[in-house]
């Protein structure tokens, strides 16, 4: 094919498959591509929550105590793999530097522009998409057994205050009031007034792909790694023969880091893999949103093929074998708070959440390859902030006044970092 568009979007996770349709909306020729069809990788098996309150990003340790337990390597927040800790031993002091406290609170300020945007840009392509079926706007918990661990967050709600976002402090029976089938004995919860829920996360990406398609998009099975720099823009191989753009958005997650390198750039990504499994409600016990387990590190979400549990964080190498131990201890942690059946699946779900140590994403040009553009990294919040992050870059492609400030999100930021 000899035609050249405007945009190739690589990647259909639910950053690219936002990115693409938001490029389309704004009247561009754009071929999204994955070696999959749209949201089966990482956007399928997260926890569906779409928070623009959030503020601290999931932080490592400081504490000794916190930190040798966790070495011990028997939480259910974390697990971790021994062999590949020489491969991440320096992305792992960049993250623990990155989660001390006064850090925490600069990456809460600079991130607060794009998660203000997360629910009303995630609405608008729910819209678009015909997607509504999928979302609860109830909010989520996050639950705490200790009233120490719920009297930590007094600072957190505070700053929640100045920023007007709706999160409040309930007690066990007022937390029973929303969720009357949880049990068990805890200290409270934060409720999440304005976040959305999703009850399928797969489906509400693959639905923003079939808008995407249906506003005259197009969709190919294609190989990302292939991509080259050739004369008027770039070119990737696909099922239906070489594709060329203009320009091009590097959207792989995980993958991006061995993608960017072959163009010449070094980012310091690493995979926070992540397991869930579906289980029965046993009974008549039903959740009306997700609910965290804070203090021991799960999610249980309501989705349409069971109750989700999801885990924490596992720090492996990206393809190496799965290790779902994490599930089988949030089991037996999550009975103590809802009643849980049989599993769903045969077996867990694994993912690959794409990491940066200061848990900011790469979103923004390159710096040297004029018409290619960055948007990975988000970590935990790829699912949250894939729309907003969209609709960042569409502006940007066109050369649009940009509401939203992105480089504090360069790719090439760690130099000054360093």
């Amino acid at each position: 094919m000899t035609d050249i568009h405007d945009v190739l979007v690589l990647g259909a996770g639910m950053v690219g498959v936002s990115t693409a349709l938001h490029a389309r909306m704004r009247g561009l020729n754009v071929v999204l591509i994955d070696r999959r069809e749209p949201g089966e990788e990482t956007s399928y098996g997260n926890s569906g929550v779409i928070d623009g309150g959030n503020l601290y990003p999931v932080a490592m340790p400081r504490d000794v105590p916190t930190l040798f337990r966790h070495a011990l390597n028997r939480q259910t927040a974390s697990h971790y793999h021994l062999s590949a800790l020489p491969q991440v031993a320096r992305w792992m002091f960049d993250y623990w530097r990155w989660s001390a406290p006064e850090k925490l609170e600069e990456t809460a300020r600079v991130m607060r522009p794009f998660f203000a945007q997360a629910v009303e840009t995630h609405r608008e392509l729910m819209t678009v998409a015909g997607a509504e079926r999928y979302f609860r706007q109830t909010g989520w918990l996050e639950l705490y057994r200790r009233p120490e661990s719920l009297a930590a967050q007094d600072r957190r709600l505070a700053l929640s205050r100045e920023y007007g976002i709706d999160n409040v402090k309930l007690t066990q029976a007022e937390t029973l009031e929303l969720e009357p089938h949880l049990k068990g004995s805890f200290a409270g919860t934060i409720w999440c007034k304005g976040a959305d829920t999703v009850s399928s996360p797969g489906g509400v990406t693959k639905a923003y792909a079939e808008a995407f398609v249906k506003q005259g998009g197009r969709f190919v099975i294609g190989d990302a790694m292939t991509l080259e720099k050739v004369t008027g823009g770039y070119r990737v191989q696909t099922a239906d023969g070489p594709v060329t753009a203009r320009q091009v958005v590097v959207a792989l997650g995980i993958w991006s880091k061995a993608l960017v390198a072959k163009f010449g750039y070094s980012v310091p990504l690493s995979a926070k893999r992540g397991y869930h499994r579906h289980y029965k409600a046993a009974g008549n016990a039903f959740l009306s949103r997700q609910v965290c387990d804070e203090d021991v590190g799960y999610v249980l979400c309501p989705m349409e093929q069971g109750i989700r549990l999801t885990t924490g964080v596992e720090i492996a190498l990206p393809d190496a074998p799965a290790t779902p131990v994490q599930v089988e201890r949030a089991f037996r942690s999550a009975r103590d708070l809802f009643d849980l059946g049989e599993p769903v699946e045969a077996e867990p779900w694994m993912g690959r959440r794409p990491a940066t140590p200061d848990s900011r994403p790469v979103i923004g040009p390159a710096p040297r390859h004029e018409g290619m553009w960055f948007a990975f990294g988000h970590g935990h919040w790829g699912f949250t902030l894939g729309p907003a992050t969209g609709k960042a870059l569409a502006i940007a492609m066109q050369g649009a006044p940009q509401p939203l400030d992105l480089s504090p999100y360069r790719i090439d930021r760690w130099k000054q970092q360093a």
